[in-house]
């Protein structure tokens, strides 16, 4: 069975050492130049790595679960999104996200860092099991409908084609060098430890390095090699062993081990009416003295986060804590197209909207984008800096932005009778009117739900709703 239940590939969905591939994987699509701009120039991954890392995994599921029309429309999403990144890299060459060859060097790593992981785990895959894995990301790229470049049609070509990339068109990229080098050192907190600022940067400052140092230690010699990665001291025996012992999960009891579940715990904010929130709030108060005790014996740098800090710090933030937290998507310390294009594509993959609303969600989004690069940026250079928004007007609430608040309302309410109800509130929000809205009632009406979004767009007021949204990492 290519998809399902019976295929490779839902064997290592669940399994530990996948995390380890996964890591793996990404190092090496952004060393593909292309691919490494498109990171760059569009993704959260810096921000929001987390949020980036859950819909990986929906997706991955989605496209290789049992039912064949969440499959096709999931294919039908990721076209659409892939359409929408173009654009060149700082050496001005073009890139393409709609790429065939481009599409199938991001299957080829997920394929042979799978194959590599169990290699390095002690537990090779035999060659049928290679060669059924293989096909079955082959028909991965094909349900994307590519009509060149898909991956070479037997798997001993594949060797070849996949030796050839790594030894002629991979570079040492910044999107690489970002995520080797910045982004396990400065990795955010997920939801769960959000607050607890002190805890995260005691376990962050010792997994940090190491990740990274299985990671480089994994790469294929040859570009380790032609990119100048450093190679650390006892990093392949670290790096072994680490495969090893997530190797070991195979012998604990079926489905003890969940990526989704696990992912979605990572993900689970306190303030959630998910029956799990209550083992979590007790859990973060066991951490918050933990917290305390690292203060105390060690001088980690850190802010208190706002369980840590001033109970009476109110719900407003500053301009500057809004620009970085909320507008700034991508991270790289200004406001463009692709941080607002960022917002639309996370609106939209958690409504799972199709053709023509998502297209009339950013398409609000693009004129909004217009009317704050009209108002807010000064020296015209394309983008607006945190300087520039904190020194204009940040509580600007123009006709664009209404627009898409209502845009926004009319995809939310998926029954058109004019207010949201519990289901369509939890489809947009993951959690449920009480945690929320105050005086809601049984549905939300379209005049409080527009007023309650402009805001938190515009007034910079924090919201148990819409912060787990656009702004947590």
């Amino acid at each position: 069975m290519v998809f399902g239940p019976g295929s490779q590939f839902h064997r290592f969905f669940d399994d530990p050492r996948w995390a380890l591939a996964m890591i793996r994987a990404t190092v090496l699509e952004a060393a593909h130049p292309q691919i490494g701009a498109a990171l760059i120039d569009n993704s959260t991954f810096v921000a929001h790595p987390w949020r980036r890392l859950r819909n990986t995994l929906l997706s991955l599921q989605r496209m290789f679960g049992p039912d064949d029309e969440v499959r096709q429309r999931e294919a039908a999403r990721l076209n659409r999104l892939h359409a929408r990144l173009n654009g060149a890299d700082e050496r001005n060459r073009p890139y393409d996200a709609m790429d065939p060859q481009v599409r199938a060097w991001v299957v080829a790593t997920l394929f042979e860092s799978t194959v590599t992981m169990c290699r390095l785990s002690g537990q090779p895959l035999e060659q049928t099991d290679m060669e059924q894995l293989y096909a079955e990301f082959q028909a991965f790229l094909a349900l994307l409908g590519d009509q060149a470049g898909h991956l070479p049609p037997t798997l001993q070509e594949f060797w070849t084609y996949y030796d050839h990339t790594v030894e002629t068109e991979l570079e040492n990229t910044q999107a690489l060098r970002v995520i080797l080098y910045k982004l396990f050192d400065h990795l955010p907190a997920p939801p769960l430890l959000d607050g607890l600022p002190t805890v995260w940067a005691a376990g962050r400052a010792l997994a940090g390095p190491v990740i990274g140092a299985i990671t480089v230690a994994s790469l294929p010699e040859p570009f380790r090699r032609r990119a100048g990665l450093p190679e650390t001291p006892g990093a392949r025996t670290l790096m072994q062993s680490a495969y090893l012992a997530a190797g070991l999960a195979r012998f604990l009891p079926e489905g003890w081990i969940q990526a989704e579940s696990l992912t979605s715990l990572l993900y689970l904010s306190p303030d959630s009416d998910d029956p799990r929130a209550a083992t979590i709030t007790a859990l973060r108060d066991r951490m918050k003295r933990t917290g305390a005790l690292f203060r105390l014996l060690t001088p980690f740098p850190v802010q208190p986060g706002p369980d840590e800090g001033d109970e009476g710090s109110g719900p407003r933030r500053s301009a500057g804590e809004f620009f970085t937290a909320v507008l700034d998507q991508t991270g790289d310390g200004y406001l463009d197209w692709p941080d607002l294009a960022a917002m639309a594509r996370e609106l939209s993959s958690r409504l799972d909207l199709d053709e023509p609303q998502e297209t009339r969600l950013y398409s609000a989004y693009a004129e909004w984008w217009k009317e704050l690069q009209a108002a807010l940026d000064s020296d015209r250079d394309g983008r607006v800096s945190k300087e520039e928004y904190a020194a204009a007007v940040p509580s600007l609430a123009g006709p664009a932005l209404i627009r898409v608040a209502e845009v926004l309302f009319e995809a939310t309410d998926r029954d058109g009778n004019g207010v949201i109800d519990a289901d369509e509130y939890r489809a947009l929000f993951r959690t449920g009117f009480g945690r929320t809205v105050a005086g809601t009632g049984d549905s939300y009406a379209r005049g409080a739900f527009v007023k309650d979004f402009l805001s938190f767009m515009s007034g910079r007021r924090r919201s148990a709703a819409y912060d787990p949204l656009l702004a947590e990492a």
